[in-house]
């Protein structure tokens, strides 16, 4: 139902001005400020919600490239000259629709503003049930990098007790949760990452067997030898380039990779090759891409799954939280940089 009294506020948007190429700047999202109102016009089905914590991620560089018919099938590019739509965590200000109303809580496609008029479509938005946790949680442990990290592994690796699984870009929103996904199976987890303070966080906080700062290896494929010497089973992709060609000669026989993202490329105009491509082949190697979209109908059998863990203390989760709506740009740009540890977002308001 909606309100009845009607209440017209200032919104703070950051608006995409044009297409990058290259290295994305702060000056290619713009800070600006609007009026909304917060009541729906009647007969709206829509919800209008407040946004509590939005979520950088590393896709959101390929929005940002000019439209491209293969990166489109999986993430739409942005529109110029409005809110850049990422994933958040927002309360119900006003609703239309039949399953939701004033208060609840809910995670999902939003825009980068503090108050958004939202369409639910089929598995775009998941209201919230569980609240013994941190709200920001579902920005990444409990959302979509959490569900990235349970599809990537469970249902595309098809992990075996005593496997061996190397994981790049490993302290982020999906590695940290992959390598403990694979340590809960029993297998041997070694992750790569760019700093001493990344690295240490590996072993120390989430139970990495081992861990390497991959800035400091000239030859990826002698590190990865070191680490695994009788061949990696499972590769766990966020990084592609020289890593990708680095590993796949370090597979062993029916090896499986999911390919999850590939950030060294998405700055690049253009991408490194792939040189040890036949060793699929030889190898038979499983490589396959996947856009967590197609398993969000397992979301509910995700969480049955982690939350038991989560309340046991059996997984840890680390977030870096940006303070305030103004520092969206510079806490999402800093991904590419390498400057975030753990899960990046930043808060808009707290409740």
């Amino acid at each position: 139902m909606a309100n009845t009294e009607a209440a017209t506020v200032t919104n703070k948007q950051i608006i995409f001005r044009d297409y990058v190429s290259g290295f994305p700047r702060e000056s290619d999202l713009n800070l600006t400020t609007t009026t909304i109102d917060l009541r729906l016009p009647e007969g709206s089905t829509s919800v209008l919600v407040k946004n509590l914590y939005l979520s950088c991620d590393p896709y959101m560089r390929i929005c940002m490239g000019k439209p491209d018919p293969l990166s489109s099938s999986l993430v739409p590019p942005y529109k110029t000259g409005v809110p850049i739509i990422g994933l958040g965590v927002s309360k119900v200000i006003d609703s239309g629709h039949p399953d939701y109303k004033k208060g609840d809580l809910l995670w999902g496609l939003v825009g980068w503003e503090e108050y958004s008029v939202i369409t639910l479509t089929h598995y775009s938005h998941f209201k919230i049930q569980h609240t013994d946790v941190p709200l920001s949680y579902y920005t990444g442990l409990l959302g979509m990098p959490g569900m990235t990290a349970y599809a990537g592994f469970y249902e595309i690796c098809s992990p075996k007790k005593g496997e061996t699984v190397f994981v790049s870009a490993a302290s982020g929103a999906v590695g940290q949760l992959v390598g403990q996904f694979a340590k809960l199976m029993g297998c041997y987890v070694v992750g790569s990452a760019g700093s001493k303070e990344k690295v240490d966080l590996l072993k120390t906080k989430f139970g990495f067997d081992d861990a390497f700062n991959y800035k400091e290896e000239k030859d990826f494929s002698a590190a990865l030898r070191r680490y695994f010497p009788e061949g990696i089973d499972i590769y766990f992709e966020n990084v592609g380039g020289k890593m990708l060609d680095a590993v796949l000669i370090n597979m062993r026989l029916h090896g499986r990779v999911a390919v999850c993202g590939m950030i060294s490329q998405y700055n690049l105009e253009d991408p490194e090759g792939v040189h040890n491509l036949p060793t699929i082949l030889y190898k038979r190697i499983q490589l396959q891409g996947f856009g967590v979209c197609d398993f969000y109908d397992k979301y509910s059998k995700f969480l049955d799954f982690v939350l038991p863990y989560i309340r046991e203390g059996k997984i840890r989760y680390v977030e870096d939280i940006a303070e305030g709506f103004e520092s969206g740009p510079s806490a999402l740009l800093g991904l590419f940089e390498g400057k975030n540890v753990g899960k990046q977002l930043f808060v808009v308001a707290r409740e």
